[in-house]
């Protein structure tokens, strides 16, 4: 499982791609033979970052706590410490940069066909496709490896190369830019890409970028660079029927009555509606989720998921133990394929739902919010609440103005509501490293302890809280984060 190259941007994809499909293709039969629309979306297969970055996000959160024993693994045990990861293996922020480089340079080489293609229209669907997987994989980039996005400091904050051709040489010089400037390519190549796309265009579209997966993450973007009437408008586009809650998650009623099994099998499926985009990618944590040392406890359950909420009541997600201290929530499972027929050996994968219905909603919740359209916001966690409370009674569990104030002992009822949607998108993304990039996002203090009792501090102007590139960047000239 180990990184074997020292390349920063590595020449084309590699062989594992975003849907089971691909894997029995060879990297090289999908880039030789380009001669088709078809064959290009093979290749986009591969155009999404073939990586989980999970394990080292939920470690830096406060979702996790030293459990004192356990599976010691440098990308879970390096961040609870809030240190450098010091590895380059699967679930790695390096494996993960990789990744998004190889998805970036597949992307980089359809486009390339699409330009030139003599019949470029028939093209237009694979295009579209292209520029959003561009788009997405470096947002992760700068969102994982320099600041958050700040208005007043992206001009002079250090970015992430941006890379818009295919690589014909090993070792280019690549410059970092800025945020301000990393943004800016991002929204282009969003707002070039989402149009063209059609969702005819694929067999099973949860594994692209469709149209609604296409709005979630430009919902995704403008909430991060805080310009929320377009979160509102784009939020609205991902379901132009108003059908947000029939394709949510059904955590209180049919996924209640779902064994373990049954959830593991259902909760990343692509039959699942509220999966707008998934991506497999090699990795352990559906191994390890639950017997990490550093993860879910029993402490963490009773705060996060047990105890009562503004709703008056408790959500009904079930969470379930192996042993004394090893919780987890039924939700991301492994995937073994084996290297061969016959093989006893071979490579695991967790599928990720990278963009998800419930994420729509609570960045519309919070761009209503900052909007002061606080009606609007309230509706969307009434309409949350009652896919997530068992036995939910409208008249006892409705949330109020009134409520939110009093939970929160706050008269600004704009400041309940930002803490209600933080405190919801907790509970629900638990185990799944989106808290990371709300505690980025507010800047807050993570406060972890060691079983010995040790406190461990994440200040916001800690430079550890900003993922360090990897050394091998330093051959295409490109600085890596201060320390």
């Amino acid at each position: 499982m180990k990184k074997t190259t020292n390349i920063i941007l590595l020449l084309a994809a590699l062989g594992s791609a975003g849907c089971k499909k691909f894997l029995d293709k060879t990297p090289d039969s999908t880039r030789t033979d380009l001669s088709t629309p078809q064959k290009v979306s093979q290749l986009l297969g591969t155009a999404y970052p073939q990586a989980n970055y999970i394990v080292f996000c939920e470690a830096m959160t406060d979702n996790v706590e030293d459990k004192g024993l356990g599976v010691q693994d440098r990308p879970n045990s390096d961040p609870y410490a809030f240190q450098d990861v010091q590895s380059n293996q699967q679930d790695s922020p390096e494996f993960y940069w990789d990744a998004c480089y190889a998805a970036i340079a597949a992307a980089n080489q359809a486009l390339q066909v699409c330009n030139t293609a003599p019949d470029s229209a028939n093209y237009r669907a694979q295009k579209g496709e292209a520029l959003l997987c561009r788009a997405y994989a470096h947002f992760m980039l700068v969102n994982f490896f320099s600041k958050s996005y700040d208005a007043a400091t992206a001009s002079t904050d250090m970015g992430i190369p941006y890379v818009t051709e295919p690589e014909t040489v090993v070792y280019k010089k690549y410059d970092r830019k800025t945020v301000a400037y990393v943004y800016d390519m991002i929204e282009k190549d969003m707002l070039e890409g989402l149009p063209l796309l059609n969702d005819a265009a694929y067999s099973v579209p949860r594994y692209h970028f469709n149209r609604a997966a296409a709005n979630a993450f430009a919902t995704r973007f403008y909430l991060f660079k805080k310009a929320y009437d377009k979160v509102v408008s784009y939020a609205n586009n991902v379901f132009p029927d108003n059908s947000i809650g029939n394709n949510m998650r059904p955590w209180n009623t049919t996924y209640y009555t779902q064994t373990p099994a049954e959830l593991f099998n259902t909760y990343s499926n692509s039959t699942e509606a509220a999966n707008l985009l998934l991506v497999e990618t090699p990795s352990v944590y559906g191994r390890y989720v639950a017997s990490y040392r550093y993860g879910l406890t029993y402490n963490l359950v009773s705060q996060v998921v047990w105890s009562q909420n503004v709703t008056g009541a408790q959500w009904c997600y079930p969470v379930y133990s192996r042993g004394e201290r090893n919780y987890f929530v039924p939700k991301l499972t492994e995937h073994f394929v084996k290297s061969s027929v016959n093989a006893t050996i071979g490579m695991p994968y967790v599928m990720v739902p990278l963009l998800t219905t419930e994420e729509v909603l609570f960045n519309r919740a919070e761009a209503n919010t900052y909007l002061n359209n606080t009606a609007a916001a309230i509706a969307d966690l009434n309409l949350f609440a009652s896919k997530r409370i068992h036995l939910y009674d409208a008249t006892q569990n409705n949330i109020t103005a009134d409520k939110l104030e009093n939970y929160y002992y706050t008269r600004n009822l704009q400041q309940a509501l930002v803490l209600a949607i933080l405190d919801f998108k907790r509970a629900e993304f638990l185990q799944e490293g989106l808290r990371w990039f709300d505690i980025m996002r507010y800047k807050g203090d993570v406060i972890h302890y060691t079983s010995t009792g040790q406190l461990l501090e994440l200040k916001p102007d800690d430079p550890h809280r900003i993922f360090q590139l990897p050394d091998a960047v330093k051959t295409s000239g490109i600085p890596q984060n201060p320390r």
